[in-house]
Formats: C-alpha cells, structure tokens, sequence
C-alpha cells in the first residue's frame, strides 16, 4: 500500500488529461511502454532485495556492484528527489485545504507537516498502518470510479444508452500519430515513479524476503490496472478534443465523469481525494528519505547522528532531517526565485531515468554473484540477460526522446549537472566510509 500511495498521486487524477490530449486513445500504448520499462527495472529490484533486504535498497546494490560513488550518488540523488516532489505535493495540498477554510496555505501546511512528523516519529508499525487506510481511500476510489465507467460505458445506468466506440474512436485511435504517441509518453513516463519506495519499507517487515516477493508482484498489476484501465474508461466516456489537463479537481477527468452519473457534490468529493493522494504520498516520501538518509549515516555517508534510532528502532534524527527539509521545499514553492525552482524541478524526471538504469546495471553486475553464493529467492527476473538488456534500451531510447523534445530537454540538463555535482560529493566520503566498513 506504501508503493501504490507513493505512486498514486494528484498526477493521475489531475495530469492524466496531458497524455490523452497528446496522443489520443492511442496514450495507452504510450502508458504501457512505460509500464513496461518500470514492471522490468522492479522485477530486478525485487530480485535484489528478496536476495538482500536492506532499506537502503537500490543505493546499497549500487555500492555493492559499483562502489562508493554509486551507493552515495544513487542514495542522495533519490532523496534530493522525493524532496523536491514533497514540497509540490504539500504546497499543493495545502492549497486546496486553505481555500475549504479560508486561512493561508502556509497554516494548514504546517500543522500537516507537524502532524505527519508525529506519525513518522512513531513505531513503523503503527505508521504502516496510517498509511495503509491512508492509501487504502484512493486505491477505493478508483476501482469505484472503473466501476462506474463500465456501467456508463455499457448505459447500464439509468438514463445513460451503450456508448460503443463512438467517443474511443471518433478522431481515430492514434489522432496525432507517431509524433503524439512519443509526446504521450513524455507526458507519462514518470507516471509509475515512486513505487520503489517498496523495496525499502518491505525491508523493516517481519519477513523481508517475502514481503518483498509479495509487494513486488502485487503493486506492478495493481498499479497498470489502476493507470490502464481510468484512461481506457475516461478515453470510452469522453471526446478526445474535450480532455486536457486539469489545474482543479473540477477540470479533472474524473470528476466529470462520476459526475455524469449523477454523484452529488463530486467536486468536493474529489477534491478531498486529491489532498489525501498528495498527503499520502508527502507521508510516503518522508519515510522512504528518512531511511535513506539513516542507511547512508550508517555507511559513512552522512553524520553519524542520523544512524541512531530510538527504542522502537525509527531513526529519529533522519526523520526530523527530512521534515526539515520539507519544510525548506515548501518554502521554496511560495518564494519561487526566479529560474532555482524550475532547475530544481525539471531535474525530478531526470532522476528516475539515472535511478531506472543504474538499478538494471547493478543488477547485470550483481545477479552472477547471487546466483554462485545461492542467495537467490524465488523471485527473480526474467531473461536474464537479454531483458535487463531491453530494459536499458528502452531506458537509452526515452532518454534520446526527451532530448529531441525542446520542452523535457532540460530534464536531462538538470539531472545531469545535480548528479554530476553529487559524485563529486562522494569523494569528499570516500576515506570515511572505507573506515566504517573495515570496521564492520
């Protein structure tokens, strides 16, 4: 549930409007090359934790296959991500709650920061249970909301006839052809983004290896049930010329659509939906950097402070740390100087794109080595080597994407220069972190 919280966030109910006005019904084929590239980058991450459960995940199998630089680059430049995107999350969460009671932003904000602290800052059992309901509430509105658009797709509701394909296919399948597909896919790659949060909660279960076999297979169906099939339903029910992105949950597919069933107060209702989807994901995201932050300390890579935990084992110091810096996101949302924020921000897709490849290469380097000591479990990947192999490919091929693309150009600019700025930083830990190690 901490997977599909982290992934189901105000981008699918808010953003999903961009891919189909891009590229017309045909942005399935765009979501499932995506999902494609990310159901194979999480098959071999789930290889490598089942193998190996640590909550500092992919940062840890970077160091494992490639050294220092990598553990340290892969672990900062995550959290530098999930950062970034708690900041837009909270701001626009707090957006909406200021306008309901009619206060500043920044008051509901805050006491939403100090109140999620508190959760963080409890014994992860009972912060996994928060954010199960919490996750729990989208994962049920939206199979309501597949629900209801088969039952209007199929006028098995009062009032409403069969609608066939006249809406599916009424500007053709692919509008805008090749070219619209690959801006779709611009639009969507990082739809799936934040599901590897997985891997690091599931190694503070009781059984890692089976949580994670288990989380990993579930959440990949779940999460291209949920994208698939709500643009399947909202491309059935609703001219292509008419969907475009939505700045309010009034503008949002799905509002429109549930309110062609006649659901009363529907843009209240998704409204409430969408400030829990960002404040669920912020809850995620606060957890997934606070263990990040807590395996690098104990590496070597960040103040030692941030390793100690308290009795019910939550590293309180990493968790302060990232609600620190939540807050500094949030600021930087309201002061906005000019050019800092946009740079920061277009690096976010970047990140997943370096995360994504690094993840398939540890994995090429490592899987020899766990396959000769027998640390495999059942989980594993498939088409060892030739799939890990497409999966760069694929990665290698959306890169060259963004790069033709004068708008998603600058992602790569960005992500290139922060990751470039954060290796260099690994130098800087590299005695230190040698020292813990020959220690342990």
């Amino acid at each position: 549930m901490m997977g599909l919280g982290s992934a189901i966030g105000a981008g699918l109910f808010l953003g999903t409007g961009v891919g189909i006005q891009a590229a017309g019904p045909a942005v399935l084929i765009a979501y499932m090359i995506a999902g494609g590239i990310v159901v194979l980058v999480m098959q071999m991450l789930g290889e490598l934790a089942a193998a190996r459960p640590e909550s500092g995940s992919f940062s840890i199998y970077g160091e494992q296959a490639f050294g220092h630089w990598a553990g340290f680059s892969l672990g900062w430049l995550y959290w530098f991500m999930l950062t970034m995107v708690m900041g837009a999350e909270m701001t626009g969460a707090a957006a909406m709650m200021g306008a309901w009671f009619g206060v500043e932003p920044w008051i509901p904000a805050l006491i939403c920061v100090v109140f999620f602290a508190v959760v963080n800052l409890a014994q992860v059992r009972g912060f996994g249970e928060f954010e199960f309901w919490f996750a729990f509430v989208k994962v049920a509105v939206i199979l309501g909301f597949l629900v209801i658009g088969l039952l209007l797709i199929f006028g098995l509701l009062p009032g409403h006839d069969f609608v066939g394909t006249s809406n599916f296919l009424g500007h053709g399948f692919m509008p805008n052809g090749l070219s619209g597909v690959a801006t779709g896919l611009l639009a969507v790659a990082f739809a799936f983004g934040g599901i590897e949060i997985i891997t690091i909660a599931a190694a503070e279960s009781e059984n890692p290896r089976r949580a994670i076999a288990v989380a990993v297979r579930s959440v990949i169906w779940r999460i291209s049930l949920f994208y698939l099939g709500s643009v399947l339903i909202i491309t059935f029910l609703m001219p292509y010329d008419t969907i475009q992105g939505a700045d309010t949950a009034a503008e949002s597919p799905f509002t429109i659509i549930l309110g062609m069933a006649n659901i009363p107060g529907v843009v209240g209702f998704m409204e409430t939906v969408i400030v829990l989807a960002l404040l669920s994901a912020f809850n995620a995201q606060i957890y997934a950097t606070s263990r990040l932050v807590h395996s690098l300390a104990a590496r070597g890579d960040a103040p030692k402070i941030f390793a100690k935990t308290n009795h019910h084992a939550v590293p309180t110091a990493a968790v302060l740390l990232s609600m620190f810096f939540a807050f500094v996101s949030v600021g930087l949302q309201y002061w906005n100087p000019p050019g800092l924020l946009t740079f920061l921000l277009n690096a976010v897709g970047g990140c997943l794109i370096v995360l994504w490849a690094m993840i398939a290469l540890s994995y090429l380097r490592l899987h020899p080595q766990l396959e000769k000591s027998g640390e495999l479990t059942d989980l594993r990947m498939w088409g060892h080597p030739w799939l890990p192999i497409l999966s760069l490919v694929l990665i290698a091929g959306l890169v060259v994407l963004m790069l033709s693309d004068a708008s998603s150009r600058a992602q790569i600019w960005s992500v290139a220069i922060i990751f470039g700025a954060i290796v260099a930083s690994s130098f800087t830990t590299r005695k230190h972190a040698a020292a813990i190690a020959a220690a342990q």
